[in-house]
């Protein structure tokens, strides 16, 4: 299975030899006599006569050969019991088939427990053979369904329709035959043998009722997770309400909790990072964690599994371990919401307080602002930037930012720089936001050097399109850190040997509390921000 998030509101089916008992005998029988090579479909054999009279000649030849036939043609009884599981489901329901419409109808009057009544589309081969030669036939139906194509599971066996799914940005499921025994030599979400496993595919994609994540879900998705981490003395399950954690061997113990509530893709990896970022700009070594999840009604437990997925994937990366939550589906939230709580460790001598900041320390910047805020609008508002000129090619670009927004790695190499005097991540409200903070919480005046501040020409742009200012949009994936003077060029070097950028963009100043902005010799004004910029675009 591919690793993202379903929500199923159509199923459109192959109706095959798959899903009819001794067929492949008459399909065979069918193309011997109309003429057709055993390696083409009927319908890839039709489009492929050049004139019209030959076409209609062989189709009223088939018509009367699948009458003859139509005994042979029984559907399997796991096909009935998917068709009657999708309309109790009140799941729309679309078939597609290379067969005849008479064909169709007989093999559903032969099993009086499903109706075709209840079918909402039916593509036989006469609708197929309407649709133009380079129409993706699945988008047609979705069309006809009522349902945005990435809410459509296509079911079948066949390859090209697997593929034309894929394209069409459908959720696919491939059934594995016999003629293939490597079902993994073609991509889907889904491969599988037993038609039966149709009906658990659905139910993940499925909405889930109001209220706690049901316990055999929360035991699925716990399940894929490693716990061996010595210091947790209770792990997380079901029916376990609280974590325990053995802190006796470490002498300072650092708390953090921060939601995520901006973003929506790849929220479990903004929730890890988010909380890890604060935890390592104390020194402290980022270990334990646990979340509170709220998701709007209507969500699937695919899209809940996903996310999951990105904690266990991230903890892992992190060496954190998720020792504690809750997980539910509420009304209250219209997109879905993670509250985190991150705990670390560091020994006191190692603290770092940003009360330690000394007139004279220098302040860096790692990589450049508004890095968080540069991935979220890539990934929530894509339409809306290529609607206002931002080329496909440049929002993936943006999207890709999200892999840079943990300061872990930099977070250590300045803890252990002697010098380091503070550290602090930007975050919400940008760095505008965030120097205004350091200077409170450090109690000294910072002098900025506005010329010195690195703005990623992808993010530029993107704020130039949406007349937003990058000083004041979320920036986690920068760190701003102080150093003394004499210990600056040990810090540069550890940071840039790790392939981060950094460069020196102020100077402490005075005790007080305020940011002092100058561009060359001249003063000019430190923006501020009731809330952060991309608050605009919601």
């Amino acid at each position: 299975m591919k690793n993202r998030p379903i929500h199923i509101k159509a199923v459109l089916l192959r109706l095959e030899g798959t899903f009819i008992e001794q067929s492949q005998r008459a399909v065979e029988q069918l193309k011997t006599d109309i003429g057709c090579p055993s390696a083409s479909t009927l319908i890839e054999f039709i489009q492929s006569l050049a004139q019209l009279p030959d076409r209609n000649r062989i189709q009223s030849i088939l018509e009367a050969l699948e009458k003859k036939l139509a005994a042979d043609f029984k559907v399997a009884p796991a096909f009935a019991e998917t068709i009657q599981y999708l309309t109790s489901k009140k799941i729309r329901l679309g078939i597609i088939s290379h067969f005849g419409i008479s064909l169709i109808r007989q093999v559903f009057n032969d099993y009086p427990s499903i109706d075709i009544a209840n079918v909402d589309v039916i593509f036989s081969r006469d609708e197929i053979l309407q649709q133009k030669p380079d129409a993706n036939l699945i988008l047609c139906a979705a069309n006809k369904l009522k349902v945005a194509v990435e809410n459509v599971l296509v079911i079948s066996a066949n390859d090209t329709e697997i593929m034309a799914a894929q394209s069409a940005g459908a959720i696919t499921l491939r059934l594995a035959t016999r003629d293939k025994p490597d079902p993994m030599a073609l991509s889907a979400d889904f491969i599988i043998e037993n038609i039966q496993e149709i009906k658990d595919i659905v139910r993940l994609g499925s909405p889930l009722p109001a209220g706690k994540l049901p316990n055999r879900l929360l035991r699925d998705f716990l399940n894929q997770f490693i716990f061996d981490d010595p210091t947790v003395l209770i792990n997380p399950g079901v029916g376990e309400d609280i974590a325990a954690v053995d802190v006796e061997s470490n002498e300072v113990l650092v708390l953090k909790s921060d939601p995520i509530t901006f973003a929506t893709d790849s929220i479990g990896q903004y929730a890890v990072l988010v909380n890890a970022n604060d935890i390592a700009t104390s020194g402290a070594i980022p270990q334990w964690f646990l979340t509170t999840l709220f998701f709007p009604s209507g969500t699937t437990a695919s899209q809940i599994r996903f996310v999951f997925d990105e904690l266990k994937s991230f903890c892992r990366r992190w060496s954190i371990t998720l020792c504690g939550g809750h997980t539910e589906i509420t009304d209250a939230v219209t997109r879905p919401i993670i509250a985190g709580m991150m705990a670390g460790t560091v020994s006191k001598q190692a603290l770092i307080d940003k009360r330690n900041m000394a007139k004279g320390d220098r302040v860096f910047l790692t990589k450049g602002v508004a890095v968080e805020g540069t991935a979220i609008i890539a990934r929530e508002f894509a339409e809306r930037l290529k609607k206002i000129g931002l080329a496909q090619k440049e929002i993936d670009q943006c999207r890709r930012f999200l892999d840079k927004i943990s300061v872990i790695t930099e977070a250590k190499i300045a803890a252990a720089t002697k010098g380091t005097s503070a550290m602090h991540d930007v975050t919400e409200g940008g760095l505008a936001t965030a120097l205004e903070e350091l200077s409170f919480a450090g109690n000294h005046k910072i002098k900025v050097f506005a010329d010195k501040i690195h703005v990623f020409p992808e993010t530029q742009k993107i704020c130039d399109l949406f007349n937003i200012d990058p000083l004041g949009l979320i920036g986690s994936g920068s760190l701003l850190i102080c150093c003394r003077k004499r210990d600056c060029d040990q810090l540069v070097e550890g940071i840039r040997a790790a392939g981060i950028e950094i460069v020196c963009i102020g100077e402490v100043m005075d005790s007080g509390q305020g940011v002092i902005a100058l561009k060359g010799k001249t003063q000019v004004p430190w923006p501020t921000f009731q809330v952060d910029e991309i608050t605009k675009l919601f």
